[in-house]
């Protein structure tokens, strides 16, 4: 599609820590773009897709729709395979509406109830990124590495990552959000999106 060039962008989240770990990643890399705090005057975006990245895509659209800025979005899910991959895409409402993070993992944790290791409670988080301009130009970047999950923010508390020694993305974020930004899903995901905007 062309170099869109990084420019001017209006961020899709209304999560604050996902709003401040874009940003921290970012800088972390050298990405001095401009992103803007979504609009509290834009409605909520009613994630209908089936995939991440079509809800990825519905809310950035919604948010170029309504500002005429360039527009960051991202949807992530973590994929328990004792559970056949859920919640997936329903990470975030797993327990039922409103979301709420304790919820969740406490479903999580009752629903593996009874296995134990790691082998038995894999998991992992995708998260996909994407960029999108008023013209439509786009970048997308998907980013799924494998996790471990035993038990920040969300399902944080309760994920261990592979690379890590032992301790969950909670613990370590407690220590250094760099730490984590460089092992989460979110952190390899934003950093090949600001890659692409860059460009080679």
């Amino acid at each position: 599609m062309g170099d869109p060039g990084p420019g001017l962008f209006v961020l899709a989240t209304t999560n604050p820590h996902k709003a401040r770990e874009i940003r921290e990643i970012f800088a972390a890399i050298g990405l001095s773009v401009p992103v803007l705090d979504r609009p509290t005057t834009v409605a909520e975006v009613e994630e209908t897709e089936l995939t991440l990245l079509g809800n990825a895509r519905l809310k950035a659209r919604a948010l170029v729709a309504a500002t005429g800025l360039a527009a960051i979005a991202e949807d992530t899910g973590i994929e328990v395979a004792a559970l056949g991959g859920a919640p997936g895409v329903r990470s975030a409402r797993y327990a039922g509406e409103p979301a709420d993070d304790q919820a969740n993992v406490d479903k999580v944790l009752s629903e593996l109830a009874g296995l134990e290791g790691p082998e038995q409670r894999r998991a992992r988080f995708v998260t996909v990124a994407v960029a999108l301009w008023p013209d439509g130009r786009e970048v997308v970047a998907w980013i799924a590495p494998e996790r471990r999950g035993r038990g920040g923010f969300g399902y944080d508390p309760v994920f261990v990552p592979l690379e890590a020694d032992g301790r969950t993305f909670g613990q370590i974020a407690e220590v250094s959000p760099g730490a984590k930004h460089a092992l989460s899903h979110r952190g390899r995901a934003f950093r090949a999106l600001a890659a692409s905007l860059v460009g080679p």
